[in-house]
């Protein structure tokens, strides 16, 4: 028998001296001390009331190495909340290059009654793919779902039931981002999201926008080389994570459909996320998730179709938010 004392190399008792000698050296800091030597965490750095229900926070972010925008379109009530309130959250999330203001400007959430007794939380995610990025760049992933929102629950009245839900890109991030963090959110919607990483022609695409943009092989890295980590970001790969709670689907197949312009083209890169999203619906459905498709055939990667499927997705998460 091999005893422990041979198991035990000098240079691991090494590490494991210098950590309580670590260990007792922080416990005896005082709190200010402590309070310093502590990592820096995200904090809200101004506010700014841009509508009667509209307030836009900035946020000094660790994770991000920057400030970052959130937009609040907050519920009745929500200006006059006492320090144990709390409303449930919905999460929306923009697509690619878009900004916190996406939301707000493309659509009528802010006039929907639906969401008069809801946190309606929009935050920045520029074009980040709402990823904690492989090469240590921006993490995208831990400014939303941890420092905002333990932000919004400490001081802004954000409750613990949550739903999520997003356009193109964050189509993608509301999918990855429920099958990533089980038990974080009870329903998640995806309107035209890039659904499927690993999909040949989606890993193909990839492949030649790193020639343009070669930073974004940071982002999940390489699809062979970094294949695990492609794997573990791909709602696809994740689909039996998404059992636990209903999930919508929806997107057009590029032709010019009822809300486009009269001589609008046809939209290629609707017709291949259609294809993304198809490919993940059946993977969906053979994993036992409960899914809503709503495949409407003609239509463009457009906000107008977006609109329109948050409100016919609504009653789907908000059934999910209110139930007990």
């Amino acid at each position: 028998m091999i005893s422990m004392r041979r198991m035990v190399r000098p240079r691991a008792l090494s590490a494991l001296a210098a950590a309580l000698i670590a260990l007792s050296t922080t416990a005896m800091l005082t709190p200010a001390q402590a309070a310093a030597a502590a990592p820096p965490q995200a904090r809200v750095v101004a506010e700014e009331r841009t509508s009667p229900r509209i307030v836009d926070l900035t946020v000094d972010s660790p994770a991000l190495a920057r400030t970052a925008k959130v937009r609040l379109l907050t519920p009745d009530g929500w200006e006059r909340r006492g320090p144990r309130d709390r409303w449930p959250v919905l999460y929306l999330l923009h697509g690619l290059g878009d900004s916190h203001e996406a939301w707000t400007k493309d659509s009528d959430v802010e006039r929907l009654p639906e969401l008069r007794d809801v946190l309606v939380v929009m935050p920045d995610a520029d074009a980040g793919y709402y990823t904690d990025w492989w090469n240590g760049g921006a993490a995208w992933e831990t400014f939303h779902l941890s420092e905002v929102r333990g932000i919004l629950e400490r001081g802004y009245g954000a409750g613990t039931r949550r739903v999520v839900a997003g356009l193109s890109m964050g189509g993608y991030g509301a999918l990855v981002y429920a099958a990533r963090h089980p038990g974080l959110f009870r329903a998640a919607a995806s309107y035209s999201g890039p659904v499927h990483l690993l999909h040949p022609e989606h890993v193909r695409r990839w492949r030649e926008a790193f020639e343009v943009a070669p930073e974004y092989r940071g982002l999940w890295g390489d699809p062979v080389e970094q294949r695990a980590n492609w794997r573990s970001h791909d709602p696809y790969a994740l689909a039996h994570r998404l059992r636990p709670i209903p999930v919508f689907l929806a997107g057009g197949d590029g032709r010019p459909g009822p809300l486009d312009a009269p001589g609008e083209p046809f939209d290629e890169t609707e017709a291949f996320l259609d294809t993304l999203n198809r490919s993940l619906a059946d993977r969906l459905e053979r994993a036992g998730v409960r899914l809503t498709t709503d495949f409407y055939g003609p239509g463009t990667h457009s906000p107008a179709y977006w609109e329109r499927e948050l409100h016919r997705s609504l009653p789907l998460l908000l059934t999910a938010l209110r139930s007990s």
